[in-house]
């Protein structure tokens, strides 16, 4: 197995580089030479497309922890992980017909907005403070992180040079605005497919030439049956995995509060559609949840194509990690470098791609909220357009510094930038949740309850991590504890989600009852039914989907 990049590879990526950072470029240039224009810049002004809208927010959305995460998840437990992507297209659905509808009759550009709008302006500004931190600290690190990382083991180059490059590939898109950001990742979208369709197609091949056949679809019959335990979707209480993915809580439970949180309530993914007409952006959103679909097949499939293989006597030494136990994140890379020259640089591009892309969606998202809801609110409430928009492109640059700097310190290589990420934003998503759902449906939440929400979604998560322990009830009415990898009791992770939200409803029902010093329905949106009303084409579009998804849990179940 030959590691490290050849010419042909290097000029692959080059073909890559020159088209993604030179279109960014132009258009960077053209922004220049016109007026600036702070919702151009932000939010497109409008100008993407349906396609544009949806393979942007995949590309923002697909980044190292999933390609390396998640087809190490794959090779450990198989396709259950799959439920995180197939489930985020039903969640799309429901975002289009109705988060979407209410954003952009309300006028919506950030979710601090939202929330001051709908709460007061201490909520808005706690939250926008909270979110800046957990993009910088969280996200932007990890992302840039497990890139470098990656791209470091795949192509043989410093690592430190690597999260540098990518850093500054990503300021190059992201420097030109949410158009730049949008119409790119189009072509990043395509780099990623397509490579990562070869690199699942050269796993499939590799299994069936192992057992003596030939071709993808015979690689795929032997997989079915020499791993039938990595096809069930829904796992069973004696599996080891039990914990990451506890049953049928992926289908009724805390599954749904991270999609709905990820993808209805967060700047960084609604963005892209904040800024186009509501026929445009639900269509958008139906087109991410097609590609929603196809991801298992290129970032689960390969894992458990590498399971197969490694189980076959394949990949020994290349799958040990650094204590000498098998490393399920080595399944994609070592997958990487047994690509031929050419491939091997289609698939690095694709690769390099996703985190560009996730990079600059970040970094842009982080502008956009420090600006419009830290800067402009506290710092200069008369700044012109052309003052908001450099801020903006300061703010970028300063923030990928910072996670440059932060990101070697958070352990994130050591837990998994997948886990990583889901464990920090887990902690808060339950009362996020709780806080946007009941301000768009219920005219008596009220600041209070938001606060309490917000706060106490961290408390009761951090009670509820522990309490099997703390109390020494393992098993009660309410809940049942699993051993994790050390031998503690704890409740898990998507349970705790569940728990959480519900008791974070409960408080805002509380506290929006006894108040009785706020009118009712005083700080409430503008929302009527006719709102939620959907054309026969996006209908018909989320009918296949919802029908595709049935049909492969069924299969899978």
């Amino acid at each position: 197995m030959h590691k490290g990049l050849e010419l042909i590879d290097y000029l692959v990526f080059l073909i890559y580089f020159v088209v993604v950072a030179g279109y960014g470029y132009w258009i960077y240039q053209k922004k220049k030479s016109k007026e600036a224009s702070s919702t151009d810049f932000f939010l497109a002004e409008g100008s993407l497309t349906w396609w544009a809208i949806g393979a942007s927010m995949i590309a923002s959305n697909i980044s190292a922890e999933q390609f390396i995460g998640m087809a190490g998840n794959g090779y450990k437990m198989g396709l259950a992980i799959s439920t995180y992507e197939w489930m985020a297209a039903a969640t799309l659905i429901i975002v289009a017909v109705f988060f979407m509808p209410i954003y952009l009759k309300n006028k919506i550009f950030t979710m601090p907005q939202f929330l001051k709008q709908r709460y007061n302006s201490t909520v808005s500004t706690i939250m926008a403070v909270f979110w800046l931190i957990l993009y910088v600290v969280v996200n932007l690190t990890s992302i840039l992180y497990l890139g470098a990382l990656a791209v470091s083991t795949i192509s043989g180059l410093d690592f430190t040079l690597c999260m540098w490059g990518l850093a500054i590939f990503a300021v190059i898109i992201t420097l030109g605005g949410m158009k730049v950001i949008g119409f790119t990742d189009v072509i990043q979208v395509f780099f990623l497919i397509l490579g990562g369709l070869c690199t699942t197609y050269l796993a499939l091949t590799l299994v069936s030439d192992q057992f003596g056949s030939q071709g993808a679809m015979e690689g795929l019959s032997h997989i079915f049956n020499k791993a039938d335990d990595h096809f069930h979707m829904i796992l069973k209480r004696d599996n080891p995995n039990f914990t990451s993915l506890p049953g049928l809580t992926v289908l009724v439970g805390g599954m749904w509060i991270v999609n709905l949180n990820y993808w209805g309530c967060n700047q960084y993914i609604t963005q892209r559609a904040l800024g186009a007409s509501l026929p445009v952006a639900r269509e958008g959103l139906l087109f991410a949840g097609f590609l929603k679909l196809l991801m298992p097949i290129i970032v689960v499939l390969p894992g458990i194509a590498a399971y197969v293989l490694h189980a076959n006597g394949m990949f020994q030494q290349e799958m040990l990690g650094a204590d000498g136990t098998v490393n399920a994140d080595h399944a994609y890379p070592v997958l990487l470098n047994l690509l031929t020259p050419g491939l091997k640089g289609l698939s690095f591009a694709a690769l390099t791609a996703a985190i560009v892309a996730s990079l600059a969606g970040k970094a842009n998202s982080i502008s956009t909220i420090f600006t419009l809801d830290i800067y402009q609110k506290f710092f200069n409430k008369e700044a012109s357009e052309e003052q908001l928009v450099k801020t903006g492109r300061i703010v970028i640059v300063i923030a990928m510094v910072l996670a440059i700097l932060i990101s070697p310190y958070l352990g994130i290589d050591k837990k998994g930038g997948f886990d990583f990420i889901q464990e920090m934003t887990g902690y808060v998503s339950p009362g996020i949740f709780a806080v946007f759902l009941l301000g768009f449906f219920w005219k008596r939440a009220n600041s209070a309850g938001a606060m309490a929400a917000t706060i106490g979604s961290v408390v009761i998560s951090l009670i509820l991590k522990d309490l099997p322990e703390m109390t020494g009830m393992y098993d009660t009415v309410f809940y049942s504890s699993f051993l994790d990898g050390e031998g503690h009791h704890i409740i898990p992770f998507l349970d705790r989600m569940g728990l959480t939200f519900l008791i974070c409803v409960l408080m805002m029902v509380v506290l929006g009852l006894a108040d009785s010093s706020t009118k009712d329905g005083e700080k409430a949106l503008k929302i009527d039914a006719s709102m939620f009303k959907t054309n026969t084409a996006f209908a018909v579009g989320a009918s296949v989907i919802i029908a595709i998804l049935v049909v492969l849990y069924t299969v899978f179940w």
